[in-house]
C-alpha cells in the first residue's frame, strides 16, 4: 500500500511521550518528515528535559524515517512560532499540524487556584492557537494544510475537578470549527479529535472507590497506538472533504461526537415575564434537559 503522508511535512506537539509519540512514530512510518515538539515537562507542567523529544527522534530515525527535534513551549506565542520555523528551516514547507501537547492541574473548582486555572488554558487552548496561527499563514499562500487539534470529552460532555481542562477543551473544538470555517475556501481542513488512551496525564485520575479503579483498568487496555491511525488520516490528502468535524477515538471504534444544536424551542406571543419563564418555559423545556453526565456515564460499555 502506498504511505499516505510521503514527503509531507508534520508537526507533531507533545510527541515525546503517550499518544503525541504514537503519533509522530506512525506519521514517519507514512512517509511523513516529522517536527517532534515536546519541552520535556512533567503532567503538571514543571521542569525540562530534551530526553523525550531526542529518544522519539532517533526511534524514527532507527526506523528509516526523517525527522527533528524540538524543545519549544506552545504556551507562548514566540516559542510556539518557532516550532513553525523550525519545519520550514529543516524541511521547506509545512503540510499538518497536530496540537496534542497538554497538562493536567485537577482540582475541585472551589478549590482550583487562579494559576492552576490558567496554566492549563495556555498550554492547551492557547497553545493550540499559537501553533496554528503561526501556521495559518504558510497554509494560506500554499493554498494547502490540515490541523489535527486535540479535544476531550472531559469538555465535550463532563467530568469531576477538571474546570480548567474542561473549559480549554471545549475552547479547542470552537477554535477548530473557526479554523474550518475561515480557511475552507484555501483548502485548509482543521478537525478535532478526543483519544480515550492511557497516558501519564490519564494516570492522575483519582482511584478512591471501586467504580474508578475499575475504569481505570479499563482505560489501560487503551493504548495511546490506537489513537495514531486517525490522525494520519486526517492529515493526508485522502481526508481533503474532512473539516470541521470531531471525532472520537476509543480502542478500536471512532466515533463521530455531534455539536451543538437547537433541541426545543417554547414561544408565547406576547412575550415573557420572569413568571410565565417558570410556569410555561421551564416546564416545556425541562425533558430535554441534560443530565448532569460524566464522561464514563455516556461511554460506559468496555472499550472494543
Amino acid at each position: 500500500m502506498s504511505k499516505l503522508l510521503q514527503d509531507k511535512v508534520i508537526i507533531v506537539t507533545g510527541a515525546g511521550r503517550g499518544i503525541g509519540r504514537e503519533i509522530a512514530l506512525l506519521c514517519a512510518a507514512e512517509g511523513a518528515k516529522v517536527v517532534v515538539n515536546d519541552p520535556g515537562v512533567a503532567s503538571d507542567g514543571s521542569g525540562t528535559s530534551a530526553a523525550p523529544a531526542e529518544e522519539v527522534v532517533e526511534e524514527i530515525k532507527k526506523r528509516g524515517g526523517t525527522a527533528v527535534a524540538n524543545f519549544e513551549s506552545v504556551a507562548e506565542a514566540i516559542p510556539a512560532s518557532r516550532i513553525v520555523k523550525t519545519a520550514t528551516d529543516h524541511f521547506g514547507r509545512l503540510d499538518g499540524v497536530v496540537n496534542n501537547a497538554g497538562i493536567l492541574r485537577d482540582m475541585i473548582f472551589h478549590k482550583m487556584s487562579v494559576e492552576a486555572f490558567e496554566a492549563v488554558i495556555k498550554v492547551h487552548l492557547l497553545g493550540s492557537f499559537y501553533v496554528a496561527h503561526a501556521a495559518a499563514r504558510l497554509f494560506r499562500e500554499q493554498e494547502s494544510g490540515s490541523f489535527v487539534h486535540f479535544t476531550s470529552t472531559s469538555g465535550l460532555i463532563g467530568n469531576y475537578g477538571q474546570a480548567n481542562y474542561a473549559a480549554a477543551k471545549l475552547g479547542i473544538v470552537g477554535l477548530s470549527k473557526s479554523i474550518a470555517l475561515d480557511m475552507h475556501r484555501f483548502n485548509v481542513r482543521s478537525n478535532c479529535v478526543s483519544p480515550f488512551a492511557w497516558s501519564r496525564m490519564i494516570g492522575t485520575i483519582p482511584t478512591e472507590t471501586e467504580a474508578e479503579r475499575e475504569r481505570v483498568e479499563r482505560m489501560k487496555q487503551m493504548g495511546p497506538e490506537k489513537i495514531a491511525p486517525v490522525v494520519a488520516y486526517l492529515l493526508s490528502d485522502a481526508a481533503k472533504d474532512v473539516t470541521g468535524q470531531v471525532f472520537a477515538v476509543r480502542m478500536n471504534e471512532i466515533v463521530l461526537m455531534g455539536q451543538s444544536r437547537p433541541i426545543r424551542s417554547v414561544h408565547r406571543g406576547e412575550g415573557w415575564t420572569p413568571q410565565t419563564v417558570a410556569e410555561h418555559a421551564m416546564p416545556a423545556l425541562k425533558p430535554s434537559f441534560y443530565k448532569l453526565d460524566r464522561s464514563a456515564d455516556i461511554f460506559s460499555w468496555d472499550p472494543i
